[in-house]
């Protein structure tokens, strides 16, 4: 069976930056739904066609992954704003009361804390960064009737893979 749209494929991948420093990878392999929102589009265009055992490699420029890193989207905020039991790597969708008005749809992450101020950065961790990714095909199947309702092979994973589409 053939990669293509409205199908699952089981990935054996790697991504790295584009100095070849490692980001993630899922040797055993996981499930992405080709056509949805599992996968960033450049690599669902590359696996169309491909058979179980099909290698690729390709790099990907940030317009094609996660965009460029948007300075406007880094802030500082009282502390005093925010729950006590914060640290960072935690994320906020929504802002505390007090805090300047967030951008519509973005997810902020606390990326540091200093005195009574705490940073945060509403790009993407991967924003402004090619990135290479190299896969092996382990399997492709129709999708079970969930998958296909959701468009999605995610359905129990929280952020699987890191080429979730933004």
């Amino acid at each position: 069976m053939q990669a293509q749209p409205d199908t699952v494929v089981t990935l054996a991948w790697s991504l790295t930056d584009a100095q070849n420093e490692p980001i993630a990878e899922n040797p055993a392999g996981t499930d992405f739904y080709v056509g949805g929102a599992d996968l960033l589009p450049a690599i669902a265009r590359d696996l169309v066609g491909k058979e179980a055992g099909a290698e690729g490699q390709l790099q990907i420029e940030p317009a094609d992954a996660f965009g460029d890193y948007d300075p406007d989207l880094l802030r500082v905020e009282p502390r005093a704003l925010f729950p006590d039991a914060i640290e960072p790597g935690m994320q906020f969708e929504q802002l505390p009361p007090g805090c300047a008005p967030g951008a519509p749809g973005v997810i902020y992450t606390i990326t540091d804390m200093a005195g009574d101020k705490l940073v945060l950065d509403g790009n993407h961790a991967l924003a402004g960064m090619a990135l290479r990714v190299r896969y092996t095909i382990v399997d492709v199947r129709e999708p079970d009737p969930d998958e296909r309702e959701a468009r999605s092979a995610q359905l129990d994973e929280a952020d699987s893979g890191l080429f979730l589409a933004p």
